[in-house]
């Protein structure tokens, strides 16, 4: 699921001379350590200012995952940094965003982050859904349903992020919503139906603390119950072979949050 992070002078001197003639001279690059879909993701720091690049190779698999992000961009401005450029060079992708100078979310019971959490999400479920060729909730989650008609449920017109992993969301004067690799359309109540996931998986919040947290999001209140506990059970398959797959700690911590709250919907 994760890719291995490179450092910004690993990347071939033409890859970094095209990004130069956006940026004018790196005089410092430091590489993030959160995110799971790029192979480099570096604040780089010029003389005119400082921007955050990312992107992998045009070979890999997951390179359209780059393409949606800037596709969505224009879409989501104000709740996402900018996107200023995109080089394609050398057989790289790389796109440069509006720095943030912001730290990871605070998820646990008290924070406060949550409040700029929830106005986050309230004004992205307040933002029509693009005419973009997205993946379908129910699509996406096909795999891990025991019955077809529990994969219709997922259906929707919102715009969704569907990753809130604290890592993408930077803290700042307000709550940034950071890499939109798995931006999907459904449902709109999915969103807060999978940060309560994250929320019991990385701020220690029991089911019903995730969800009374989630029930200021007017999307949820309104989420049929028997929709949610079937998005549940999927969620939890889909963990648990994610967690198969990798064996390190932060997903198989996610597969037992994802499996409690499946066990607390039953």
């Amino acid at each position: 699921m994760s890719l291995s992070r490179m450092n910004w002078d690993d990347l071939p001197a033409g890859v970094r001379r095209a990004v130069e003639a956006h940026t004018g001279p790196v005089t410092a690059a430091s590489t993030a350590s959160g995110g799971f879909n790029s192979a480099i993701a570096a604040t780089l720091r010029t003389r005119s200012g400082t921007v955050f690049c990312k992107g992998l190779s045009m070979s890999h698999r997951q390179i359209i995952t780059q393409r949606r992000e800037r596709e969505i961009n224009p879409h989501v401005v104000g709740l996402s940094p900018r996107l200023l450029w995109h080089v394609e060079e050398d057989g790289w992708d790389l796109s440069g965003f509006e720095h943030v100078d912001g730290r990871h979310a605070d998820y646990r019971p008290g924070s406060d982050d949550l409040p700029l959490i929830a106005e986050c999400l309230r004004r992205l479920q307040q933002v029509a859904c693009p005419d973009l060729p997205l993946k379908q909730a129910e699509q996406r989650l096909s795999g891990y349903v025991t019955e077809p008609a529990e994969a219709e449920m997922f259906a929707g017109t919102a715009l969704l992020h569907t990753d809130w992993n604290s890592a993408n969301l930077l803290i700042s004067d307000r709550a940034y919503l950071v890499d939109w690799a798995w931006a999907t359309r459904g449902a709109a109540w999915l969103d807060p139906a999978g940060l309560v996931v994250w929320l019991m998986a990385e701020g220690g919040h029991t089911a019903a603390q995730a969800e009374a947290w989630a029930g200021q999001i007017p999307s949820w209140p309104a989420a049929p119950a028997g929709a949610v506990a079937a998005y549940a059970r999927a969620n939890a398959r889909l963990w648990a072979e994610i967690a198969q797959a990798s064996g390190d700690a932060w997903t198989s911590r996610t597969a037992s949050a994802a499996a409690a709250w499946a066990l607390y919907r039953a």
